[in-house]
């Protein structure tokens, strides 16, 4: 299969992607928890235009997050290009972490996002919902398979329904330590 161009949403409404989103699956990364469950993004927009990124995660009932920002990587383009940028470690965050967010496709309700990177090394299909239609979850697999992703390595996220709530007790950042050692 001839792989397509990877290409990006144009003229992304910045203030409708606000909010929160669940990641429904994603590619395994180093900087979250092999066993995290109810993993959540939660986006704000600030007075600047940039974007206060909130990233949660529960493991064994803890709950971990870490927090950043965003920003459109060419302020003159229309593209969905944005870079997020984290400290690590986040109970001392001193390193400065950037990474690509493009978002490849996303609905026209603004429900449901594929978002990934050029180096195809991070992939995530985010959900306004705790979970997806299997039907929509195939189409958005579909579209990475497209681009060149190996969606194979695709790891769905156990979500509860309800979702927790914010009273869950803190895991104060060592979970990234762990996740380096692949716990």
């Amino acid at each position: 299969m001839t792989t397509k161009e990877m290409e990006v949403v144009k003229n992304l409404d910045i203030e409708k992607y606000m909010g929160r989103w669940y990641e429904i699956a994603s590619f395994p990364s180093i900087t979250q928890p092999k066993n995290g469950e109810n993993t959540r993004a939660t986006y704000t927009l600030n007075p600047d235009g940039t974007v206060h990124v909130l990233n949660e995660t529960w493991t064994n009932g803890k709950r971990a997050s870490i927090e950043g920002s965003a920003y459109i990587a060419d302020p003159k383009s229309d593209e969905a290009k944005l870079k997020v940028k984290f400290y690590v470690p986040p109970f001392l965050p001193i390193i400065p972490v950037t990474a690509d967010y493009w978002v490849l496709y996303i609905d026209d309700g603004y429900q449901y996002v594929l978002v990934g990177q050029p180096s195809k090394k991070s992939l995530w299909i985010l959900c306004r919902q705790t979970h997806l239609d299997e039907e929509i979850y195939n189409q958005l697999i579909e579209k990475a398979k497209e681009v060149g992703y190996d969606v194979s390595k695709l790891h769905k996220t156990p979500q509860s329904d309800p979702p927790p709530g914010e009273e869950a007790p803190k895991d104060k950042g060592f979970w990234w330590i762990k996740s380096i050692f692949g716990k």
